[in-house]
């Protein structure tokens, strides 16, 4: 099983065509990665640096856009030496690896997310108990669950595929990424993979996302019956989350739906939809929550205008 196996499942067009244009595409994609890490980690140093910013909604938003690194970190260096190779080539233990960080990293933006809202229906709903429900104690948990707990669901699948059950009849990866489609190489569908594929979608998806709608679904109520303040409030903070929300949800409902079901998507829908996958979240949530959260803006209005003045 230490053999290596191709990723490219293109005929032999696609790859001409990649071969023409790898050096065009090799730029596009290393200047998305260096944007991705420049952006997340500027709002990342702020939150850092500044003390307004050491409030719980700012430490998830944080935790949020270092995942977002650790996710593309996941994909992108791998993706870059495959557009300088002359033959995309990845090993069994190698793929297995980028399978485990993506979606252990996917999975904990949607436990982030449910975090991000408690921390909204607490502040909005209970204002009075803020101080004393939303602790470091609080906090700490909620990121440590948010990464450990997508990382044994997905720990389990791979444990299962490295075992002598199953057994490989397929050496061509038709993808970019090491994600669902990896279960296709195998001989025969494994139960095993299937139930854990299922408790992990409800445990890391499902609950996190049905927990979220029940947490903003209260914060409408309440701001609704409250003064135009207190809806105010609600917007600023909430919208920059439910817009990432809808974002996650719908890319994350592609790579289940379109890829571990098998589904009949076109070749070229199926290679816009997981660029979509890799590039949109990463890019999106730094500037979502750049443009959308007042004292994040304000202080990047500050950093900004600071380095034009030198």
């Amino acid at each position: 099983m230490d053999g290596m196996y191709a990723e490219d499942g293109q005929n032999a067009s696609s790859v001409s065509v990649l071969n023409i244009y790898r050096y065009v595409y090799f730029v596009i994609i290393f200047t998305a990665y260096v944007l991705i890490i420049c952006s997340n980690f500027t709002i990342v140093c702020l939150i850092w640096i500044h003390e307004n910013l050491h409030e719980p909604m700012y430490v998830f938003i944080a935790a949020l856009l270092l995942n977002s690194v650790l996710y593309s970190t996941s994909i992108y260096p791998k993706l870059l030496i495959d557009l300088l190779s002359e033959k995309q080539v990845i090993s069994y233990s190698a793929c297995l690896c980028q399978f485990f960080m993506f979606y252990t990293f996917g999975s904990s933006e949607f436990l982030l997310l449910a975090a991000m809202a408690y921390d909204r229906y607490v502040s909005i709903c209970k204002p009075l108990h803020y101080t004393t429900i939303m602790t470091k104690t609080t906090i700490s948990l909620s990121l440590i669950l948010a990464w450990f707990l997508p990382a044994c669901h997905t720990l389990l699948p791979v444990l299962v595929m490295v075992s002598d059950d199953i057994k490989l009849c397929d050496f061509t990866l038709k993808g970019i990424l090491c994600n669902n489609s990896l279960y296709k190489l195998y001989c025969e569908s494994s139960q095993a993979l299937t139930i854990s594929g299922g408790v992990a979608l409800i445990n890391v998806v499902l609950f996190p996302l049905l927990f979220i709608l029940f947490t903003y679904s209260k914060i409408l109520l309440i701001s609704y019956k409250s003064c135009a303040e207190v809806r105010k409030k609600a917007a600023q903070t909430c919208l920059p989350h439910l817009l990432v929300l809808l974002s996650v949800f719908c890319l994350g409902s592609y790579d289940i739906i379109i890829v571990r079901m098998e589904s009949d998507f076109p070749k070229t829908a199926r290679l816009i939809m997981t660029l979509l996958l890799i590039l949109y979240h990463p890019l999106f949530n730094p500037i979502i929550y750049g443009l959308k959260m007042k004292e994040i803006s304000m202080h990047l209005k500050r950093l900004f205008y600071s380095s034009k003045m030198i």
